[in-house]
């Protein structure tokens, strides 16, 4: 078959496209690069990292919200168009736990270290903003500690168990990449690493308390850093989407007091139903 050049010629300035196009044709087969067991920062997703759990002072919500009522978990997703993947969406969290696939995936580096923090009751949790200096790294990957936060009972199951809280670790990389590190808490001994910090609780909503002392967030982590990865939302709307979720399968211990007096701030359970997995695969490390 003879090739008219001229047309081809023409042709050229669309061909970034069509590679463009072509490209995205097998995108629902690929495979998340954390769950084939190699983690580039720049493969993965770019999410708005504008949520509430990255200001350091609270700001008015898109829509008022809670964990019960008619603002609950299960109107999320029609309280403003900002929430519409709270209901809509097909890769949110919490899950359940369950049929993990054992996998070569990377050590979880913990680099933590003692840093200068504050408190505040958000009206939804207890969040600590962290002081610079504490990293997480996976692979090649690098993410800065931001904030960590509690939820009581646990939103993650596990085989369908749930456990008294659960703390969540949330990391942001320089691009902008969001990795979450869940921790089961289960009752038992006391953490004597909490114990003044616990001091600190704030119970005034919105009210920002200074810590005096370092706080290393190494102790919220158990010994044992197997892990479940999957890709998740934000637990809290807008429920953001494309988040990277390292849930730790070994529990740390709190004492009865200690959760009890967590819980005592908490006007309800805050914890977001367990959503749908929608096929996705959990990947558990070896």
């Amino acid at each position: 078959m003879r090739i008219n050049r001229n047309k081809l010629r023409n042709l050229v300035p669309f061909l970034p496209l069509a590679l463009f196009l072509c490209s995205g044709c097998d995108s629902a087969k690929s495979t998340h690069p954390i769950e084939s067991g190699m983690l580039e920062t720049r493969a993965l997703p770019h999410v708005n990292s504008d949520h509430h759990y990255f200001h350091e002072k609270e700001r008015p919500h898109s829509a008022q919200w809670s964990y019960d009522g008619e603002n609950g978990p299960q109107s999320w997703g029609s309280l403003a168009p900002e929430y519409a993947l709270a209901g809509s969406g097909r890769r949110q969290s919490p899950i359940d736990i369950h049929d993990t696939l054992p996998v070569n995936l990377p050590l979880l580096n913990f680099q933590y270290q003692p840093a200068k923090i504050a408190l505040v009751y958000n009206g939804h949790t207890i969040q600590e903003t962290e002081e610079h200096g504490s990293w997480l790294r996976v692979g090649s990957a690098l993410f800065e500690l931001k904030q960590f936060h509690f939820h009581s009972p646990s939103e993650h199951t596990l085989d369908g168990q749930q456990f008294e809280m659960e703390v969540h670790l949330v990391h942001r990389s320089e691009s902008g990449q969001i990795a979450v590190v869940g921790v089961f808490v289960t009752e038992g001994r006391a953490n004597s690493a909490l114990d003044e910090l616990w001091n600190y609780l704030p119970t005034e909503k919105n009210k920002r308390s200074e810590y005096d002392s370092t706080f290393d967030a190494t102790c919220l982590l158990p010994e044992d850093h197997n892990y479940v990865s999957y890709s998740g939302s934000l637990t809290t709307p807008p429920c953001t989407e494309g988040i990277q979720w390292f849930v730790l399968t070994t529990p740390i211990e709190l004492s009865r007091n200690q959760i009890s007096k967590f819980r005592q701030i908490l006007s309800s359970d805050n914890n977001r139903p367990i959503q749908n997995l929608y096929g996705r695969q959990l990947q558990r490390s070896k």
